[in-house]
């Protein structure tokens, strides 16, 4: 029986976030809350989402702050804390801890928030560490900032995707880029707001900073962890994937071969794969706990 996509908005830290449920039609095993990258939505999410569903596991996928559905911050504020804080408000509303799967920019977040606040059940990190490479998070950048005027055509949009990453085994359909653009004044913009890359925090100037900030949540970080890293990934490098588990020695490790950095749209399949045999093994029948939501962004477990 097909599974229906269910739209709900969810309280983030002073803005509406909007998200995709997806419901097991089986006696749930658990929540699992899935984070996308900067510059995408919740829709990257979608294959992912329903194959968790069809596995026993309630799956939310949830656009940003800034990003599709998601209300945008009067303030302009996207960096990493104000995305853990949403996360932080979106789980105290939910009654028990969930599986947080993030990607990039949802990845740091989510590994904030739980080395912080300890929120999660268990937390799954999508190409992304506290040891990034400064090479590939240009390289977004800069494809991020070649799309602020917009594309004449929806084949432009994808022309420039393609352009960013050459060597993905799937391209990208035109049906699903047209779910992360809007049309107006005749032209096609990426639907996020475009002060994300301005941040301050944001900044290449910031990036020691950032490091360290990750590099002390990842230490505090107590629940089954998996780091699933694109093998041609030019933002987590082999080293730094050795460097996280030497940080959270617990951790497990899986590299997805073909993929690079957006390794959900490279290869959804391999990472729903690997993403539910770690909630098979390792998640699946631990105790689920009541959550506690702490005020201060900087709690000391």
């Amino acid at each position: 029986m097909p599974l229906n996509t269910l739209r709900t908005e969810l309280r983030g830290d002073g803005v509406v976030l909007t998200a995709d449920r997806w419901e097991p039609a089986s006696p749930r095993k658990g929540i699992v809350l899935l984070l996308h990258g900067g510059g995408q939505t919740r829709h990257s999410w979608q294959r992912t989402g329903i194959r968790l569903a069809d596995n026993g596991w309630c799956a939310l996928a949830i656009d940003a702050r800034g990003h599709g559905d998601s209300e945008w911050a009067e303030d302009g504020d996207y960096g990493t804390e104000a995305h853990a804080r949403d996360l932080a408000a979106v789980v105290a509303d939910l009654g028990e801890p969930p599986v947080l799967v993030g990607a990039s920019m949802g990845g740091m977040a989510s590994l904030i928030a739980q080395g912080d606040r300890g929120i999660g059940r268990a937390l799954v990190l999508v190409d992304i560490t506290p040891r990034a490479e400064p090479g590939g998070l240009a390289k977004i950048t800069a494809f991020m900032e070649s799309g602020l005027a917009g594309f004449d055509t929806l084949d432009d949009a994808l022309d420039a995707v393609v352009a960013y990453n050459p060597h993905r085994r799937r391209p990208p359909r035109i049906e699903g880029l047209r779910k992360n653009l809007r049309h107006r004044d005749g032209r096609w913009y990426w639907h996020w707001d475009p002060r994300m890359i301005m941040h301050r925090e944001n900044g290449v100037d910031q990036a020691g900073i950032r490091e360290a900030r990750a590099r002390a949540a990842a230490r505090a970080v107590a629940v089954p962890t998996l780091l699933i890293r694109g093998a041609q990934s030019d933002v987590v490098s082999a080293d730094g994937a050795r460097d996280l588990l030497e940080l959270i020695p617990t951790a497990r490790h899986i590299d997805v071969g073909g993929a690079g950095h957006m390794v959900s749209g490279d290869d959804n399949d391999l990472l729903s794969d690997g993403l539910l045999d770690f909630l098979d093994r390792e998640v699946a029948y631990t105790r689920k706990v009541t959550t506690t939501r702490y005020d201060s962004p900087h709690h000391a477990k």
